[in-house]
Parts: C-alpha cells; structure tokens; sequence
C-alpha cells in the first residue's frame, strides 16, 4: 500500500489573519493612548482652574490687606479703636503666609477663601461707616465752644450705645442666619435596598441612611454649605473611615472627625438632604446619635437604637 499524502492547510488564510491581528492591537494601543491623553489633559486643566482662582484670591487678599492698612490708620488718626482691626489683620498676614506655602488648590480651598473674602469685604464696609461717623465727631470738635462740648460729649456717648448696639445686633443676625437641620430621619438599608427605620437590626444595617431638610431661613445668605455629619456611638465615639469619605473639622477650637460630608447649594427651598454610609462592618447594638453641622455648629441632631 502506498501512504497517501496529507492535506496541507491552506497558507494563504494564516497570511490574510496576521495583518487583522496587528490592525486590531495597533487600534486598541491608538485608543488606551488617546484615552490617557484626555485623561491628562482634563485633570490638568482642573489643576490649572483651581491655581488661577487660587491666584486670584491672593490677589484680592492683598487688595483687602491694602484697604486694612489705610482703614487702620485713618481710624488711629481719628481717635478710633483700632485692636479689633489690628487682629484682623494679624490673621489675614497669616492666611496669606499659609497661601503662599500651597502647593495645590482643591475645590474645598477655593470655597473656603471666598467665604472669608465676603467676610473681610463686610468688615471693610462696616469701617467706612465707623469712619464716617468718627469724622462728624472730629469736624464737631474742631469748632466746639463750652455749649458745644455738651452736645460732643452725648454724641460720643450715642456713639458708643450704636457701637454697642451694632455688636449685639451683629451677633443676632449672626445667629439668625444659622441653618437648622429638621425631619431627621435615620434608616438601614438592606442587602437587597429596602429601608427599614425604627429600631435598626444590626444584621440588616448594610448602609445607613440619613434624610433631612434645611429649613428655610430668609436671612441665611444663598451660598454653597459644606453639610457634615457625626455618627456618634453610646460611647461617644465618631464612627468614622477617611477612606470611605470620613475626616475631619474644627468644633469648638478642636479637631473633632466626621462620618460623611456633602457641599450644597442653599437655596431657601427646605430642600432635602440624603446621605449613605457603608461602614464596612456591622454596628454594635446600642443607642447612636446623628449630629448635622456646617460652618462649625450644630444644624441639628437624631438618636437611633441598633439591636
């Protein structure tokens, strides 16, 4: 018997195959490429928007530093007090030593030194009035006579009564404007997304959930709020993880931690407010509390029970 010959695979297939291969891995490297390439491009145009409203603002804190400087002056020359605006000024030195030495701008600063913009601009505005009212007191004393030193001297002490007048009315403004967290609502959301509120079963508790609304305030300024939260255990404990979107503020003159934090525009509308924490493990059983702040003080505050 004669071997019959095998049947030879075709060349003509594997050489059509090789250059689809190459096309397709030269596409695939072309598009991770370009990908990166906006990618870049976008987180560094970000860079660069925060860096120019970082610049900006050291630019009008050195306009306010400017306009400090004469306010202080005029007011010495006039016979003002002037220590109120002397620590201001210490503080605003150090705010912009602090600048000076940032490296990197993020959302958070930017927010922040607007915030303190608007303040230091208020105060100036409150000094020229000051300064106003300083000047009338001088141009009366330049021409006084003795019936004159009478009506100084009740002038000086209307001055001082609207002085005083105007810190207290300052401070109930102050506290006026501070926003209030109502309809707290604490619930556990399950594996499978129910809510449960009540006493929470400890072994359902996959995400905590906190509802709220702002109430409304007509004398609150409309401004973005940072909303913070403190998920307190019976212990006094701030459940907190910075990997999970936890950190840290100032309260009361101390760094204290919190459990979540959301930037909000208020708006005046009693919008409500949602906030999810997955914490990772299970809750202890026990009574909690929920603390709401912004800008330092307390919006409000819920317990909930975990069995």
């Amino acid at each position: 018997m004669t071997d019959k010959p095998l049947p030879q695979q075709p060349v003509g297939d594997d050489k059509k195959a090789k250059p689809i291969w190459l096309f397709v891995t030269i596409v695939l490297v072309i598009l991770l490429a370009v990908k990166f390439v906006l990618d870049y491009n976008e987180k560094k145009e970000l860079q660069e928007y925060y860096q120019t409203e970082l610049t900006e603002a050291q630019e009008k804190l050195a306009e306010i530093d400017a306009e400090l400087q004469q306010k202080i002056r005029e007011i010495d020359s006039l016979g003002g007090d002037i220590e109120e605006l002397l620590a201001v000024q210490q503080q605003l030195t150090e705010e912009r030593d602090q600048l000076q030495r940032t490296r990197k701008a993020n959302r958070q600063l930017i927010a922040r030194l607007k915030r303190k913009t608007e303040g230091y601009e208020e105060l100036l505005k409150a000094k020229d009035k000051e300064i106003e009212e300083l000047k009338k007191v001088n141009q009366a004393l330049l021409s006084e006579n003795t019936d004159l030193k009478e009506k100084t001297n009740e002038l000086n002490r209307s001055l001082t009564e609207l002085n005083e007048d105007k810190k207290e009315l300052q401070q109930k403004v102050e506290l006026a404007a501070r926003l209030k967290a109502e309809n707290i609502r604490v619930m556990a959301v399950t594996k499978s997304g129910k809510e449960k509120s009540g006493v929470l079963k400890s072994r359902q508790l996959v995400k905590l959930k906190v509802t709220f609304n702002i109430a409304k305030n007509e004398v609150a300024p409309l401004e973005t709020k940072e909303i913070l939260i403190r998920v307190i255990d019976e212990n006094g404990q701030v459940i907190f993880d910075v990997s999970r979107g936890s950190g840290s503020f100032i309260l009361n003159g101390k760094e204290t931690f919190y459990t979540a934090a959301q930037d909000v525009l208020f708006d005046n509308s009693g919008q409500q407010l949602t906030f999810e924490y997955e914490k990772g493990s299970r809750f202890d059983p026990g009574q909690y509390k929920v603390e709401v702040y912004t800008d330092s003080y307390l919006m409000g505050e819920a317990a909930f029970i975990v069995k």
